[in-house]
């Protein structure tokens, strides 16, 4: 036992050498400092393993190459679109996102988001649906193929959609799949054996040096994109897996959302795509224009795709979020799995709710990360005295992350309501600009109202001692969820 004081020791140095860091040196929001330095105070021989695992900054480091062909090529669009917005000289599809320049010339200055009018829109809620709908696109490539996912799980539909990808490879087809080394931590060795060995590429995001465990918990890609020919794109909340097809028993039905895309947007999608494929590989994968096609199409749906992440403290996504909820003068309805906001979220959905705008917001009924779930009814909870409505999803998992306002904008992706969203992972959103595509995702809300239970302030009030106590712990530690 000669051994445990000196070890001991050496964990108090460590643990106070972190809360230097934290302090003087990486510079967290203040909320976030004070989380971490309790969680070093509370468990002082164990913190340090946390915050290795949890904790570490990536916002100043700027992972990506930005200086690619791409990025020159969009440089002349992104001026020309910022002066015809200061001019009033954009011709709207929808007249009414006139209303809505501010909020486009925006995500042009912050994320280099191209604004796009020539898109056909098809929403998927139902896994089956969407899936059947990837896989058909898959089989009726004609150049290419590019997919990242965030979570692949080792089971038949995943199986499935790599048989149908190495046919493909095996044709001739240029396949690239990318998916997160945590979210697809299940996959033995040689799972993607076949595509590979016809051809197909594969890449996984941040990999582990040390096999089987992966301590980087955050930063990971939390992306779902797929483009086929560089003409259909494919965006939103579904992972690939059978729990996606609602086979889980412990979550049921899965309620998600996600868009197919016919137009210019898939565009910014393969360029999203291209930036973590040449990160993650390091392949060199030039420029070509094969890769951004002249699109036949009879969409007229306006799209901004914005992407954020740990390399950029711009907080795109979010700030995007903000100017949706700040525009509202009748409705704002959301749906999202987590519902941890920041304070300018809360406050401006507060706001929102004080004057007179309806608000509206769908969570699950059951949790699938327990912290972050009751830190989401405990926020819930505050929001209700302010007028805004909440609701239970009870037919299943609710797993969609969308936001509808007056039913002209709205937003479909990757990124949840909460911290882990906003700073810590790396996401893409489109936001839609037509109130045609807006209304109908309106609508699906109010059909799921259908099947939920209305959290109300009576309701609430009354839950048991012990949930006030998992609100309590959870809402303590909800800057570092």
């Amino acid at each position: 036992m000669n051994w445990f004081v000196p070890t001991l020791s050496i964990l108090l140095v460590l643990n106070v050498f972190l809360a230097f860091i934290l302090i003087f040196l990486e510079r967290k929001d203040p909320s976030a400092t004070w989380a971490w330095l309790m969680v070093l105070l509370l468990v002082p021989y164990l913190g340090f393993i946390l915050y290795l695992t949890l904790g570490q900054n990536l916002s100043r480091q700027k992972i990506f190459d930005t200086k690619t062909e791409e990025d020159q090529m969009i440089g002349k669009i992104l001026l020309e679109q910022i002066s015809y917005l200061q001019n009033n000289e954009i011709v709207f599809n929808d007249a009414e996102m006139a209303n809505y320049q501010d909020m486009i010339r925006m995500q042009l200055i912050s994320d280099d988001s191209i604004f796009t009018q020539d898109n056909e829109v098809e929403i998927f809620t139902d896994g089956t649906k969407k899936f059947e709908s990837l896989i058909d696109s898959i089989e009726k490539a004609e150049d290419h193929i590019h997919m990242l996912y965030y979570i692949i799980k080792n089971d038949s539909l995943s199986k499935k959609v790599v048989v149908a990808l190495a046919k493909k490879a095996s044709e001739g087809i240029e396949v690239r799949l990318l998916y997160d080394a945590l979210g697809g931590r299940t996959l033995p060795r040689g799972f993607f054996k076949e595509l590979t060995k016809a051809g197909g590429k594969v890449a996984s995001f941040f990999p582990s040096k040390i096999p089987l465990i992966n301590l980087r918990i955050n930063y990971r890609n939390h992306r779902k994109i797929a483009i086929i020919d560089g003409k259909y794109g494919f965006i939103g909340g579904f992972n690939i897996g059978n729990e996606y097809l609602g086979l889980n028993k412990k979550f049921g039905y899965w309620r998600d959302t996600h868009l197919k895309i016919k137009g210019s947007a898939v565009h910014m999608m393969q360029m999203r795509f291209f930036h973590d494929w040449r990160y993650a590989s390091k392949e060199k994968a030039t420029y070509d224009e094969k890769y951004y096609p002249l699109i036949k199409s009879n969409g007229k749906t306006g799209i901004q795709i914005v992407s954020s992440g740990p390399d950029s403290e711009q907080e795109q996504i979010k700030i995007g979020y903000l100017k949706m909820i700040n525009s509202a003068r009748e409705s704002i309805y959301i749906q999202t799995p987590y519902f941890v906001p920041d304070q300018s979220i809360l406050e401006a959905l507060r706001v929102a709710s004080l004057s007179g705008v309806d608000v509206k917001i769908m969570i699950p009924n059951k949790p699938d990360h327990m912290f972050v779930y009751w830190a989401t009814y405990s926020y819930i909870g505050d929001l209700l005295n302010s007028g805004i409505k909440a609701y239970t999803y009870e037919n299943g998992f609710l797993h969609a992350k969308t936001m509808v306002v007056d039913g002209k904008i709205s937003s479909v992706g990757t990124a949840n309501i909460d911290v882990r969203s906003f700073k810590l992972n790396f996401e893409v959103n489109a936001f839609v600009y037509d109130t045609k595509t807006s209304t109908r995702l309106k609508k699906i809300f109010e059909n799921d109202l259908k099947v939920c239970d209305e959290i109300t302030v009576e309701k609430y009030k009354k839950r048991s001692k012990v949930i006030v106590v998992k609100e309590s712990i959870s809402r303590l530690l909800s800057p570092v969820l």
